[in-house]
């Protein structure tokens, strides 16, 4: 394994970091170490390693709360001389939530006697069955009389069962309000209660009732065996993945999970960037019902808690199929101490049906079958998984999809009561309306630095002496000159490029990437709404800024019990040019969820993506390279004499997953 300075930091970097800090200002008993993440090297050291070996200083940044003082401070330290280099209190805020007060928080509830009578009191004795899922506050709804404090509320939920699904009971109207840096119990709200109605919230096989088993009529599927006998055609080696033409480094931090880096494209032996960065920068969801049970619950799922975090390790199911190769991740709990998360990233190969194909009436028919190379990593944050994929084609496309799936937040009511703001998905049980915002943040250098974002529009030509027939379009590209924000528009097809307008393909136009939209969603809130209030930058689908290292978080860095957007909004304010410099672009995009029964008790996978296509990025056609499928592993008629014998194919007999062990210390895995 080859290092580089953007791989992430080790378990014995997070050991050393937090010792600096123990040594240097006691921070031990009494504190959390709430993040510690690698401040990565910049563009140009990153450059001058990659030219003559120049290894850049290693540093950590460490956001750690005295929960005494309730105090928060933020600290910069170097890795190579074990040294403090800055230590700050940064006053009136509050950092991310971690898993430890999350579970924390649950079992001191649970233990709590005033609790304990609340739920007797509703007839609930079996204290394992239940469940105290605390989430955060958002300033504008904390009472005024805990101002100053380290807030969470809870839901409670509980189990029919052993091993049943929690969420399958909620207890309507009982939330507490917990002090997580005393875990003291600061308030039971028991506003009203209804009767627990049956229903059938299982999905988990040997729960499902046989009634609702007999009425399957699904017969068994056939094996479907992806084989690749020669291995896959993408290397890895440590955090850096080529195939196809492509190459790009995979990072991974508390905050935003998996990263990817340096993303190239060798076209005839030049080798081109792409992009410089690509992540998740954010996530807001929202729920839009205002009763008690509803009305504080808008998840910054980024922010708060950090997808690093509750990135989950893909050897615990069948989460990727065919000859993978995974590389773990290291995290770190409160104490400042690492663990391991083994496979959090998957990396394999799909087929994707047909490339290109033509039929010539003389020469016949010429087919390219789609390969496509595929990142991918999975969180579970509470209720819900977000499985994230990034992909990448023969044809230089980019594509980022997200699939929703998990388990909905829901409520039950009494017969016959109104469930406006939600959709009857069991008896008596409604699950409300919400929506998924994500922010992608994407660093893109297009054959380098000098960028700039262009508004493309597809316009209608008025019928004229040119036009007779109405017929003409036009295609309107305008310059975004100054940074802020623009808005998706269906009437006019409306796309961005990203354009260098420095670099001219082999036609005489500048070379560029679009980003094709999709999933893009309005915010339906009330500019003054509080969560708006929070996160505007979901109230626009595109934003533009220069590059600037310390704008990462859109809606600043410290959302937790924030009030006020300290982050895109205040900094579009300063009206930097945006034309020819290094920049910026994120896109706003997510799930409208209005809920179905069919997403209960268990949600299919709802799925939103969007694209980067190159638009005279390349002269012609990048894939006319890609060699025809062999014989065998087409359908008889539809033979090639070459052979290709690196081409995944399917199999009809039972062939088992199988596992040749690990390779480079154990990073890398291979299925």
């Amino acid at each position: 394994m080859t290092f580089h300075p953007l791989d992430p930091l080790a378990a014995d970097e997070f050991t050393a970091a937090s010792a600096i800090l123990a040594r240097e200002h006691g921070v031990g008993d009494g504190w959390r170490f709430a993040s510690i993440e690698m401040v990565e090297p910049s563009k140009a050291a990153v450059a001058q390693f990659e030219a003559d070996g120049t290894v850049p200083e290693r540093r950590a940044r460490l956001v750690v709360l005295n929960r005494s003082e309730n105090a928060t401070y933020i600290a910069v330290v170097s890795l190579d001389t074990g040294s403090v280099l800055s230590w700050a209190h940064e006053p009136d805020v509050q950092p991310n939530f971690t898993v430890d007060e999350w579970e924390e928080a649950d079992a001191a509830l649970r233990a709590n006697p005033e609790v304990i009578a609340a739920l007797a009191a509703r007839g609930i004795t079996d204290l394992d069955l239940v469940f105290m899922d605390t989430w955060t506050y958002g300033a504008a709804l904390i009472p005024e009389k805990y101002a100053g404090r380290r807030l969470g509320w809870s839901d409670t939920w509980v189990k029919a069962s052993p091993g049943a699904n929690p969420y399958a009971g909620p207890v309507n109207g009982l939330h507490c309000v917990i002090d997580v840096n005393t875990m003291e119990l600061l308030e039971i709200e028991d506003s009203f209660s209804v009767e627990r109605p049956e229903i059938m919230g299982e999905y988990v096989p040997h729960l499902i009732p046989e009634r609702i088993k007999a009425t399957s009529t699904r017969p068994p599927l056939k094996p479907l065996d992806i084989v690749q006998s020669d291995g896959p055609s993408f290397d890895v080696d440590g955090n850096l993945v080529t195939w196809q033409n492509w190459s790009l480094r995979v990072g991974f931090n508390y905050r935003e999970g998996m990263t990817l880096h340096s993303i190239t494209y060798n076209d005839g032996g030049t080798i081109r960037p792409i992009a410089n960065r690509l992540s998740f920068s954010e996530m807001v969801v929202p729920y839009r019902d205002p009763s008690v049970d509803h009305y504080r619950r808008t998840a910054f799922d980024i922010g708060e808690w950090g997808l690093g975090f509750m990135t989950t390790s893909l050897e615990l199911g069948c989460d990727c199929l065919g000859e993978i190769r995974y590389i773990d991740a290291v995290m770190h709990n409160s104490k400042g101490e690492p663990y391991a998360i083994p496979n959090a990233f998957c990396i394999h190969e799909e087929d994707n049906a047909v490339l290109w194909k033509h039929v010539d009436h003389d020469s016949g028919a010429e087919v390219r079958r789609m390969r496509r190379l595929v990142v991918s990593f999975h969180v579970t944050v509470a209720n819900y998984e977000y499985l994230i994929y990034w992909r990448f084609y023969q044809d230089g496309n980019i594509e980022c999809e997200v699939r929703a799936t998990g388990i909905m937040v829901v409520t039950h009511i009494n017969e016959g009561q109104a469930h406006p703001n939600g959709t009857l998905v069991d008896q008596r049980t409604y699950a409300p309306f919400h929506q998924h915002f994500i922010v992608a943040r994407m660093d893109l250098d297009i054959d380098g630095t000098e960028n700039t974002v262009f508004r493309s529009e597809t316009q209608i030509e008025p019928i004229s002496e040119a036009n007779p027939h109405g017929l003409a379009l036009v295609q309107k590209n305008t310059p975004i000159e100054i940074e802020g924000s623009d808005d998706f528009n269906w009437d006019t097809q409306r796309a961005w490029k990203v354009v260098n307008e420095n670099k001219l393909n082999g036609l005489g136009t500048p070379v560029s990437y679009k980003l094709v939209p999709s999933g893009a969603i309005p915010s339906f809130f009330d500019p003054s709404a509080p969560v708006y209030q929070r996160a505007q930058v979901i109230g626009h689908t595109v934003w533009v800024t220069p590059n600037d290292e310390n704008e990462r978080w859109p809606s600043g860095e410290f959302v937790n019990q924030s009030s006020v957007d300290h982050g895109m909004p205040e900094w579009v304010q300063q009206q930097r040019a945006v034309r020819g410099v290094d920049l910026v672009l994120w896109y706003v995009f997510g799930i409208h969820h209005i809920t179905r029964p069919e997403d209960w008790p268990i949600m299919p996978s709802d799925t939103v993506s969007f694209w980067m296509k190159p638009v005279g990025f390349f002269d012609r056609n990048p894939s006319l390279d890609v060699e025809p499928s062999p014989g065998a592993h087409c359908a008889p008629g539809h033979q090639h004499d070459e052979h290709d014998h690196g081409e995944t194919h399917n199999t009809e007999h039972n062939h088992s997953e199988h596992n040749h062990g690990s390779t480079d210390g154990g990073l890398i895995h291979d299925h």
